[in-house]
């Protein structure tokens, strides 16, 4: 197990990388609504 200060360090990374995969998935789907409609 890692120790205290690990985990703190491993939940900040963990929060940045969840809030990356958020947005992330937000513009893609805008980004894809966006070329659908200039197809269509």
């Amino acid at each position: 197990m890692a120790s205290g200060n690990d985990m703190k360090a491993a939940e900040k990374t963990y929060g940045g990388f969840t809030v990356m995969v958020k947005w992330g998935t937000i513009i893609s789907a805008i980004v894809v609504v966006i070329v659908v409609a200039l197809i269509a």
